[in-house]
């Protein structure tokens, strides 16, 4: 499935109102391979957020929370080191598209 990122410029996405659906683990460094690189987040209780518009229309968003160094501090882990992700969107179906993107990376 195709998909654009907000890396890409003609993505038109609007993540308002997305909510947590899932987890995922994953390497961050796949993340930036799958989806490119991360925008900077909140800025307070998350780190690196990934926004996605998959050709269905299907939004996603792929995020840290509260484990990095913008909400712990010197206790939270580097962006680089985190491997537990919350997958966001309207509806669960986000889970096993992002799920798939990942699988291919990481083949």
């Amino acid at each position: 499935m195709n998909y654009l990122t907000h890396n890409d410029e003609s993505i038109d996405v609007d993540v308002n109102g997305t909510c947590l659906q899932g987890y995922i683990t994953a390497k961050y460094q796949d993340l930036v391979a799958a989806f490119g690189k991360p925008t900077p987040s909140d800025g307070y209780k998350s780190d690196a957020e990934w926004e996605i518009k998959f050709e269905n229309g299907t939004v996603a968003t792929v995020y840290n929370w509260k484990n990095g160094r913008n909400y712990k501090g010197n206790d939270g882990l580097d962006v680089e080191y985190i491997t537990q992700w919350h997958i966001g969107g309207f509806n669960r179906k986000v889970i096993g598209l992002v799920e798939r993107v990942l699988a291919k990376v990481t083949a």
